[in-house]
């Protein structure tokens, strides 16, 4: 793709990345192929190739964004499905990051658009925050259908019928490996995730100390500042992200770490990407030492598991229960790691399936369930349609936002992949696997 940017624009980093990444567009159009908002809605705007063409002339141009282009950018989940189609290795992800940032700071949006991407940045990143904010949800889910505000009725829904204990697992501490140690790592607690689902941060760090890891939970690390990135608010998102490199560099420099592991995949895309995030700050050294060592937990625990058999310490699960696996686009397209959770569950004795075009979103996308719930509603029926298809026990993913976007809808359990691994190799029974009116895959039932 041919670009037309002056020497003055190009000298902005920013401008001068996303030059590079225009003029490796061919228009070859195998993107819309796999893009899920195409998919649904069949305007090209809406496709990759459509946004690439709306953000190279509103930048080329410096031209204050339009209604129409802001529409389509927003539309867009950020799934990345794209990157993995492009033969031509365009990276969207970095395009599509400048333009939010762009139109955050020379955009103004309708009044309710503000508040409520105020109201996300300000909660989401805050567990405690959140677990108010889940509460008053809680109490206010009946009401919904009475909401004027598509949005507003998606965020009561959001909010799960149990809100989980705060679990004290997640506070700076050392966990000391079983038997001699083989690695020490850091686990990112995350903050959504210690808000809505505390069983997950439990069983990753029950697994990899059973496995020979020592787990240090960093002090100061939080928020990955993916769900602010997101929104095009660089200044809040590079805050958060700033805090977990200095956390995790103190770790480095002190007793060091061999791996710091992440168990929600939407922020180990957004952690392995802090080198490119800060290239341009004073902490660009640091920012690329920690993105060096980030790691998805299925990656370390494929690594601390090759040299040990198959089944060792596992507990009794039935020997036929059968796992539809769920890829985070998250995990599959921005990091590219597609087969290593399915390897560790057949290892671990489950019988692993897949569903129909796994490759396509499942509609949550960080916030983009709560600021575009319709398109976010249809990809999640779809999905959930294609997962039930294959009769499945229970549905395993590595992502919270997925296991909350499916779970809000599935008739069986969803939980996430290391509960099953942990559950196997001696840890307790999911409790999401006991949930009330949930079928209890210990009993058999009809196929």
């Amino acid at each position: 793709m041919q670009t037309t940017f002056t020497e003055k624009q190009l000298s902005d980093p920013a401008i001068q990345r996303s030059n590079e990444i225009l003029r490796a567009c061919v228009h070859c159009g195998f993107c819309t192929a796999t893009c899920p908002t195409y998919q649904l809605l069949g305007d090209e705007l809406d496709s990759p190739r459509g946004r690439i063409y709306l953000i190279k002339d509103m930048l080329e141009n410096d031209r204050d964004p339009d209604a129409k282009t802001v529409k389509h950018i927003d539309r867009c989940l950020s799934c990345l499905a794209c990157m993995t189609t492009c033969p031509s290795g365009v990276h969207y992800m970095h395009l599509v990051d400048h333009a939010r940032e762009y139109i955050d700071q020379r955009y103004k949006r309708p009044f309710t658009d503000r508040a409520l991407r105020w109201l996300l940045a300000r909660i989401l990143p805050h567990p405690m925050r959140f677990r108010v904010a889940l509460l008053g949800a809680k109490i206010g889910r009946p009401f919904a259908r009475l909401m004027p505000d598509a949005r507003l009725r998606a965020m009561l829904e959001m909010a799960p019928k149990v809100i989980p204990p705060v679990s004290r697992n997640d506070d700076p501490q050392t966990f000391v490996a079983e038997g001699p140690k083989r690695k020490r790592v850091a686990l990112m607690t995350g903050c959504a995730q210690k808000a809505l689902n505390t069983d997950i941060n439990d069983a990753t760090i029950r697994l990899l100390t059973r496995m020979g890891a020592e787990v240090v939970v960093a002090e100061g690390a939080g928020c990955c500042g993916a769900l602010t990135h997101h929104m095009g608010k660089t200044d809040e998102s590079h805050a958060s992200a700033a805090r977990n490199i200095r956390a995790w560099c103190a770790e480095m420099d002190g007793e060091g770490l061999d791996a710091i592991v992440i168990n929600t995949s939407g922020c180990g895309t957004t952690v392995k990407d802090y080198g490119h995030m800060f290239r341009n700050d004073p902490l660009a050294a640091d920012a690329a030492r920690v993105s060096a060592i980030a790691r998805d937990v299925s990656e370390v625990l494929m690594d601390l598991g090759k040299d040990e058999p198959a089944g060792k310490g596992r507990a009794v699960i039935p020997e036929d229960m059968v796992v539809a696996y769920h890829a985070a686009c998250s995990l599959q397209h921005g990091q590219q790691i597609k087969t290593y959770p399915k390897d560790l569950l057949k290892k671990a004795g489950f019988t692993v399936v897949e569903p129909a075009d796994a490759h396509l979103c499942c509609g949550s996308a960080g916030t983009y369930n709560l600021m575009q719930p319709e398109i976010s509603g249809q990809l999640k029926s779809r999905k959930i349609r294609t997962l039930e298809a294959k009769n499945p026990d229970v549905i395993a993913a590595g992502n919270i936002g997925c296991m909350m976007q499916i779970g809000s809808a599935a008739s069986v359990p969803v939980v996430h992949t290391v509960e099953l691994l942990d559950w196997a190799t001696g840890g307790p029974k999911p409790a999401g696997l006991t949930h009330e009116n949930r079928h209890d895959p210990a009993i058999p039932r009809l196929r």
